[in-house]
C-alpha cells in the first residue's frame, strides 16, 4: 500500500531545510540489524517513499534502551528540530527485565522533550517473548497504550504485527526480523504516519505551527534526565 502525499504544499516539496524532517530514534528493530544491506530496512524504506517530500533522520542504534534514547534526544532534537518524532523504543528495556516504571518514565521524557521542541510524537509500540510471563508482558504492553492515550499519541500498537510469528519473515534468534519483513513493517507504520503528516502539510499551508528554523535551538526540558534504576 502506497499513500500518495500529492496534497503537499509548494513549501514542503522544495529540496533542502524547507521539507519537514522525522527523526526516528529506535534500536535494533529500526536500525537494519542483521540486513546485509542498510538500504533494505524499513526506515530506509520509509525515507525512499517520502523522497523529495520528507528527510528522514534514523538515530536508531541496535541494543538502545529507553534510557540511553531519553540521554542522545536532546542534541537529537537541537541539531535536526524535527517536525515528528517517531519513538520505537523499549524492547531491549523487556528483555533485560527492567522495571515497567522505569521504561515508562523514560519515554515520558521523551515525548515531553519532543513535544516542548515543537516536534509530534509517534509511538511504536512493541511486544515480548510470552516466556516473561503474563503479567510482566502485559505491564510492559500496557506502557504504550497509556503513554498514547495520555499524551494523545498516534499509536501502532505493534511494530512487528503479521511478522513476529511468520515463517521467513524473522532471523534464526526469533527477535530481528528479515530484509523480506521490512516492507510488511512499513506499512504497519504508513496508515499511522501518513494522516499525520498530510495534517503537518495542510498546517503549513495555512501559516499554522512553527518551521524548522522556529525551533533550532529550542531547549529541552531539564526533566529529560533518564531513570537508570531497575527496581520493581
Amino acid at each position: 500500500m502506497s499513500v500518495s502525499l500529492l496534497g503537499l504544499a509548494p513549501s514542503v516539496l522544495a529540496a533542502g531545510d524547507d521539507r519537514p524532517t522525522l527523526l526516528m530514534m529506535g534500536d535494533s528493530l529500526s536500525a537494519a540489524y542483521g540486513l546485509e544491506r542498510q538500504e533494505d530496512g524499513w526506515v530506509s524504506l520509509l525515507a525512499e517513499r517520502l523522497e523529495g517530500e520528507a528527510r528522514v533522520v534514523n538515530a536508531s542504534i541496535s541494543g538502545e534502551t529507553t534510557a540511553g534514547g531519553a540521554t542522545r534526544l536532546p542534541e537529537l532534537l537541537r541539531q535536526h528540530a524535527p517536525e515528528i518524532v517517531l519513538l520505537e523504543l523499549g524492547a531491549n528495556d523487556g528483555l533485560r527485565g527492567l522495571a515497567p516504571r522505569q521504561m515508562r518514565k523514560n519515554l515520558e521524557a521523551m515525548i515531553e522533550a519532543s513535544q516542548a521542541s515543537g516536534a509530534r510524537v509517534v509511538l511504536l509500540g512493541i511486544d515480548i517473548p510470552p516466556n516473561y510471563g503474563d503479567a510482566y508482558r502485559d505491564a510492559f504492553t500496557g506502557i504504550f497504550e497509556e503513554l498514547a492515550a495520555r499524551f494523545e499519541l498516534p499509536l501502532v500498537p505493534f511494530l512487528l504485527e503479521g511478522v513476529a510469528l511468520e515463517d521467513g519473515l524473522m532471523q534464526d534468534d526469533g527477535l530481528h526480523p528479515t530484509a523480506q519483513a521490512q516492507p510488511a513493517i512499513l506499512e504497519n507504520v504508513w496508515p499511522t504516519l501518513a494522516p499525520l503528516l498530510e495534517t503537518m502539510t495542510a498546517e503549513s499551508a495555512d501559516g499554522i505551527g512553527q518551521t524548522p528554523g522556529d525551533r533550532v535551538g529550542a531547549a529541552a526540558p531539564a526533566m529529560l534526565a533518564p531513570s537508570t534504576s531497575a527496581q520493581g
